[in-house]
Order: C-alpha cells, then sequence, then structure tokens
C-alpha cells in the first residue's frame, strides 16, 4: 500500500463532511465523496476501507477543525457569553453545514457501535479540551459542571443549526446563551 497523503485523507475527509450535511448519511459513499473530492475512483476505499471508516474520519475531521476555531477563540480575551455567543452564531450560520454533519454521524451511531465509540471517544476528548480552554481563561467553572455545559451547548447548537437558515440572529443566540451561563430564573437554587 502507498504511504498515506494527509491532504488527501484531509480532503476525502472534507468531501465527506459536504455530503453529510447535502445528502445526509444515506449520500456517503466511497464513489460518492471521490467525485467531491475530485479524485480517482477508488482513492476513498484506499484511504478508508470500509463505510464505517469514512464515517469516523468524518467525526474527526469535525472535531479536529472544532478544536482549531475554539483553539482561536480562545486566543482573544473575552467573556463566557461573548465566547458561546460567538461559537453558537458562527456554528448555525457560517459552519452550518459542519454541524448538520456532525448531527448526522451522532444519528448514525445509535445504530452503529463502532462509530458511536468513536463518538464517544470524540465528547471526552471535547470535555478535557474544553476544561483546559477555561483554565487558560482562568474561568471559575468547577470540572464536574462541564459536561452540563457541554450538554446543554450541544442542544442549543442543534436547535439553531436545523433552525431555518436566515432566522438565526446574535440577538436569539446571545439569550440562549444566558440561559446556559446564568440559567433560566437568573440565579441557582438552594435547597430546603
Amino acid at each position: 500500500m502507498p504511504p498515506t497523503n494527509p491532504a488527501r485523507r484531509r480532503a476525502l475527509a472534507d468531501a465527506a463532511i459536504d455530503l453529510l450535511a447535502s445528502s445526509g448519511v444515506h449520500g456517503l459513499t466511497h464513489r460518492a465523496v471521490e467525485k467531491a473530492a475530485d479524485l480517482p475512483p477508488g482513492t476513498a476505499s484506499n484511504y478508508f476501507r470500509s463505510r464505517e471508516a469514512l464515517l469516523v474520519a468524518a467525526a474527526e475531521r469535525i472535531l479536529e477543525l472544532h478544536h482549531a476555531d475554539t483553539d482561536r477563540a480562545v486566543e482573544r480575551p473575552a467573556t463566557l457569553a461573548d465566547m458561546l455567543t460567538d461559537s453558537l452564531l458562527t456554528a448555525a450560520t457560517t459552519l452550518r453545514r459542519r454541524y448538520l454533519a456532525i448531527f448526522e454521524l451522532h444519528l448514525e451511531g445509535a445504530r452503529r457501535p463502532a462509530l458511536a465509540a468513536a463518538l464517544a471517544g470524540l465528547q471526552d476528548t471535547a470535555i478535557q479540551v474544553t476544561a483546559g480552554h477555561h483554565d487558560q481563561l482562568g474561568l471559575a467553572i468547577p470540572r464536574e459542571r462541564i459536561p452540563a455545559m457541554i450538554t446543554l451547548y450541544g442542544g442549543a447548537l442543534f436547535t439553531l443549526v436545523s433552525a431555518p437558515p436566515g432566522s438565526v440572529t446574535r440577538d436569539v443566540v446571545r439569550d440562549v446563551v444566558q440561559v446556559i451561563v446564568h440559567g433560566c430564573a437568573g440565579h441557582t437554587e438552594q435547597g430546603p
């Protein structure tokens, strides 16, 4: 087998992401990915032996892109609310296709144990990276609350990304973020 070409591997994964967003998981085939990446027949199967391997590669590429975006966001000083607002707004507008693809992968993962395992591993990595970013920014969020914040962020992300294009505004996103950061009532309830 010839040595792998990282640029070609990325091109295949990027094409897979675009196909997941436009055609769903059923539109994702090795041939369709090759055509979308403008590569010769057989290239995708040389890099990804199975359809599941292609799905996992798309998920890994999305995580790689997401972490690069998050790293850049951490370089700009901002409040947690500003950072989440910018992140959600960008995801629901500029990067909408990427996040439509990840939702397709999550749904398919419910039926494919190997993909589910890969996505769970990616989730664990996301929690660790988020905790590191919070430390870097000096945010006073207890580590045990980070998974809940990621869950709320993910739910907001799904709602905003699946909304009709053009309907997501900064004000809408800011309102959602305020609830994520401060809660529905604006404070933490105390026990009896």
